[in-house]
């Protein structure tokens, strides 16, 4: 107990902004503020959302979630859309650009790697490290070169998906190699079943990952900083935690106050640090496990870098589990981002 709340002093003492939110102030008087309360100057700040992929609803909620945190804050926000054939928005002159697009075109380093080509600092992780946690088979790999456990797979293609229900077997997971919120992810509990997903993801992406279906509890794990944020169980209702658990029920579960071993959280949180730097992410991120309840292990499942930001999201429920509001959450991001690193 004297070790955790020890770890919540060291987290809270990282993470805390202010609990008055920023205002506008004369360029000598914010000099000061900076030095006495780890403030910034107002910025103005182009938030990207929408996007091309799958997940654009969602970007788009949590885009407004934080242009209107960043205007509480005293910024200058303004939000728009982009993608690989518009770059438009890229164009208004701006200090900061506050990403806010999940998946395609947000999480997959593409806009991050533009940004560096034009020396616009933006939010988050680095094109390098984005493209990596994207690639859940990539992500895995690395976590079991460094001793992490993860559900054991395979990733299939035209040429190998036949036979797979027969290598792997049932029940596992089959999702896109790289797409998040759970967007055509399919818990197959028969070969039959397996074999039809694999066949029909192949089909739409050219590639799939089939995993190991382990049984227990959901928990992630928030990233800020060099800290890791409170273990949250998810709890839903629905077969899995998929697109509308995630973003539209509101009878999911959100669990802080877990039903495990002390041991066994500080294991997770210390593990999730872990892949957050095995991966090079830096700022924030959101680490995603299961802990397999046949073992008490935990086994990685991905990384996002680009959680979400909206009501239903997980990364400002943990925050505020600290103390730390929404817009103290979004203020952290700017301030981390921008910080030598």
């Amino acid at each position: 107990m004297a070790a955790n709340q020890e770890r919540m002093s060291c987290l809270m003492a990282i993470i805390d902004t202010t609990a008055s939110p920023v205002r506008r102030r004369t360029r000598s008087n914010t000099r000061v503020a900076q030095r006495e309360h780890n403030w910034i100057e107002p910025l103005d700040i182009l938030v990207l959302a929408g996007g091309p992929g799958a997940e654009r609803e969602v970007s788009l909620q949590s885009g407004t979630a934080v242009h209107d945190a960043l205007t509480k804050l005293g910024h200058r926000p303004i939000m728009r859309d982009i993608s690989s054939e518009d770059l438009a928005a890229l164009e208004i002159p701006v200090d900061f650009v506050f990403i806010a697009l999940h998946g395609e075109y947000g999480e997959d380093g593409a806009v991050q790697e533009e940004l560096d080509r034009r020396g616009i600092r933006y939010s988050g992780c680095g094109a390098e490290s984005s493209r990596t946690a994207m690639n859940k088979a990539t992500t895995k790999q690395l976590a079991i070169n460094a001793g992490i456990k993860t559900p054991a797979f395979e990733v299939v293609s035209m040429d190998n998906v036949a036979g797979i229900a027969d290598r792997l077997g049932a029940p596992a997971v089959v999702k896109p190699v790289d797409s998040g919120s759970s967007v055509d992810m399919t818990i197959a509990r028969s070969n039959e079943v397996l074999q039809e997903a694999a066949n029909q993801l192949v089909t739409k992406y050219g590639r799939a990952l089939v995993e190991r279906f382990v049984t227990g509890p959901e928990l992630t794990v928030g990233i800020l900083g060099n800290e890791a944020l409170p273990v949250c169980e998810i709890r839903t209702k629905r077969e899995f935690y998929d697109y509308n658990a995630k973003y539209i029920d509101d009878d999911t579960e959100y669990l802080f106050d877990l039903d495990l071993p002390a041991d066994t959280v500080r294991s997770v949180q210390a593990l999730s640090l872990a892949v957050h730097r095995i991966l090079g992410c830096r700022v924030l991120s959101r680490v995603d496990w299961m802990l397999d309840e046949s073992t008490g292990e935990p086994e990685l499942l991905e990384v996002n870098t680009i959680p979400g930001f909206t009501s239903h999201s997980l990364v400002p429920k943990a925050a505020a589990r600290v103390g730390v509001d929404f817009a103290q959450l979004c203020q952290r991001v700017v301030e981390l981002s921008i910080a030598p690193f």
